[in-house]
């Protein structure tokens, strides 16, 4: 008996299963499969959208994943194209059925039939310097503008922003340390003089409020146990933009996008760039060079030779 969900059943109702026998008594598909993503190293987030995807199977297919055919598979993902479901969703959910049949199930054969879409990813929205600073100043108080202030001052994701620590902090070398970033990877993030001025703000008006324990979260939930939750940041972005008076469509990565885009445009190297973001390959950072107003005004285009031509001037170079 192996529903995803809880052992013995699945929205409800009563599912019998025999076609699993490697598990021990009373263990689910679903604590099996954590296990799994945990001894291979796969990232909190990851593990939460790969439950949600094959919870999602689950549903569609009415009876316990582990019984599905390869039919089931190819009927899945016909649903999903009927539906309209975005590419990162069906690819999110081929992913996480993979190592669902792959990894857990030790059925790879399942999986063969699962098809990814190539598509290229949306430009990124990126705010002008003007735009950023706005949003900062319309953040509410201090500690949120300390926050925020991180995302776009270091580059850093909205879940490493939430899991700093105050001993993170290392103003004699002037770096943030992030541990267990995204692919469970550690790095140095950069700290500006003026960034690591408001985090003192912060950690004395912190300190003053008694929220702010030794060793503990540099940005404290409510109950000052727990970090403070990406979220409330989403909801604090929100809530700046609106108060500045800015239109796009933002988040807390928004502030990460720009903090790389204004970067290139200041003519830092891209590889360096690439470092301080911490990505694995060149080509992820790659896609700031298609947002960068810099890089699209050095380039001449080819009417502006022609009517120099035209006009019997020498071609801008």
């Amino acid at each position: 008996m192996l529903p995803l969900d809880h052992a013995g059943s699945f929205n409800g109702k009563e599912l019998t299963m025999d076609t699993v026998t490697t598990a021990a008594p009373n263990t689910s598909l679903r604590q099996r499969m954590l296990q799994d993503m945990k001894m291979r190293g796969l990232g909190e987030h990851t593990q939460k959208d790969y439950v949600r995807h094959v919870r999602r199977f689950a549903a569609f297919l009415g009876k316990p994943p582990d019984s599905a055919t390869v039919e089931d598979l190819r009927r899945f993902q016909i649903d999903q194209h009927e539906r309209a479901v975005g590419p990162a969703t069906i690819n999110g959910a081929v992913s996480a059925l993979r190592f669902l049949f792959g990894i857990t199930l030790k059925r790879p054969d399942m999986a063969l039939g699962l098809v990814v879409i190539h598509y290229a990813p949306k430009l990124r929205v990126v705010l002008s310097v003007e735009e950023t600073a706005r949003l900062l100043e319309a953040a509410p108080g201090i500690k949120y503008k300390a926050a925020l202030s991180v995302a776009y001052g270091a580059g850093l994701r909205v879940s490493e922003v939430a899991h700093l620590k105050v001993d993170d902090i290392d103003s004699t070398r002037m770096m943030i340390r992030v541990e267990q970033g995204k692919g469970r990877k550690d790095r140095n993030a950069m700290l500006s003089p003026h960034l690591l001025d408001l985090l003192r703000q912060w950690w004395r008006e912190g300190k003053r409020r008694g929220v702010m324990l030794p060793h503990g979260w540099l940005f404290p939930g409510r109950n000052g146990t727990d970090p403070v939750s990406a979220r409330q940041l989403h909801r604090v972005v929100q809530e700046a933009a609106a108060r500045a008076e800015i239109h796009k469509r933002v988040s807390p990565h928004t502030l990460r996008h720009s903090f790389a885009t204004h970067l290139l445009e200041q003519g830092v190297d891209i590889r360096v760039i690439q470092v301080l973001l911490g990505h694995v390959n060149i080509s992820t950072t790659g896609i700031y060079t298609r947002v960068s107003s810099k890089t699209m005004r050095a380039v001449t285009s080819p009417l502006d030779q022609i009517v120099a031509v035209m006009e019997g001037r020498a071609p801008p170079g």
